[in-house]
């Protein structure tokens, strides 16, 4: 038997820790959000694009997967149901607050992380030169994009979540969530496109 959350950290998987915390070793929870707040806050953070709400959602979700951890079947991956988990947490905070001014504000900051990670064809030869306006000009993307766009794109291309995952996540169709994908990408492009084609 294992014999404290770093033992367990160190030699048991996911599922073997869920057993423990059922078993009533609460303290080997605190292993899971070790583990994954890290992710689960990458998540919440291009999702909502402020890094106070994803500090809030990061609690949020651990919060609910410790009450609801009955419902989790081992067989199934944890990292897939606590990313779920926050990405329902993420959209219920983008719909409370709808679109906030403050995102195409704080553009510089909150998304330049966001800009390096969208993939691009042809890679810009001044990235420099162009790196604040497109940082703005994302802002403003993204502040054009609704709470189910931004998140299907996010899970999409940041996350590499599968169309069918993303979908049960949405509590969208397969097809509706392709959908929202691509108004999304549009969107993105749209006001990305006079930017890159000047390069």
């Amino acid at each position: 038997m294992l014999d404290s959350p770093s033992n367990l950290q160190m030699e048991g998987d996911d599922a073997a820790i869920v057993g423990q915390v059922r078993a009533g070793e609460i303290d080997a929870f605190r292993v899971l959000v070790e583990r994954h707040s890290r992710k689960v806050f990458n998540l919440a953070y291009r999702m909502t694009g402020n890094e106070h709400d994803a500090e809030d959602i990061v609690q949020e979700t651990f919060m609910k997967a410790y009450r609801t951890l009955g419902r989790f079947e081992s067989r199934s991956s944890f990292g897939t149901w606590i990313h779920r988990i926050a990405a329902n947490c993420a959209l219920d905070a983008i719909r409370s607050r709808k679109v906030r001014d403050e995102v195409s504000e704080t553009a510089d900051d909150d998304h330049e992380q966001l800009i390096e990670s969208i993939p691009a064809a042809d890679p810009l030869p001044d990235m420099e030169a162009f790196g604040s306006e497109v940082r703005q000009k994302v802002g403003l993307a993204l502040g054009e994009l609704t709470a189910a766009e931004r998140a299907a794109f996010v899970l999409r291309h940041f996350e590499g979540m599968p169309i069918v995952e993303i979908s049960k996540t949405m509590g969208l169709r397969d097809n509706a969530t392709k959908n929202t994908i691509f108004r999304a990408v549009q969107k993105l492009r749209r006001i990305l496109e006079p930017i890159l084609n000047e390069a």
